[in-house]
């Protein structure tokens, strides 16, 4: 992490959620979308974009729709990403330390 980009407000939800609501703003008033046309593209009511935009305040389920209207989705996809093996040794590693899961045995013979 470059230590210039570093903030301790990285880290606190309510920050985090302040910077998006405001990308997102900037996003929508870029594409010249007012809140009424996002409400009615996306399917979220007005309420909970203006609450959104004033006091950070959203359901994922309606961020991801806005996110859709606003050709965001991508970023989504790089949220808790998947491990990446760098050989065959890490793979089979991680494999061999994974706790097994067993089907519930019902009775039925």
């Amino acid at each position: 992490m470059d230590i210039q980009k570093f903030e301790i407000d990285d880290f606190s939800p309510t920050k985090i959620a302040e910077k998006l609501a405001n990308r997102m703003k900037s996003r929508r008033i870029g594409l010249n979308i007012t809140q009424k046309e996002l409400a009615n593209q996306s399917g979220v009511s007005l309420g909970s974009i203006k609450r959104f935009e004033t006091r950070y305040q959203i359901a994922l389920q309606s961020l991801l729709k806005i996110a859709l209207v606003l050709d965001a989705t991508s970023e989504f996809h790089q949220l808790f990403p998947m491990n990446q093996y760098k050989g065959i040794a890490e793979v089979v590693r991680a494999t061999e330390n994974r706790p097994r899961k067993r089907a519930r045995d019902v009775g039925i013979h």
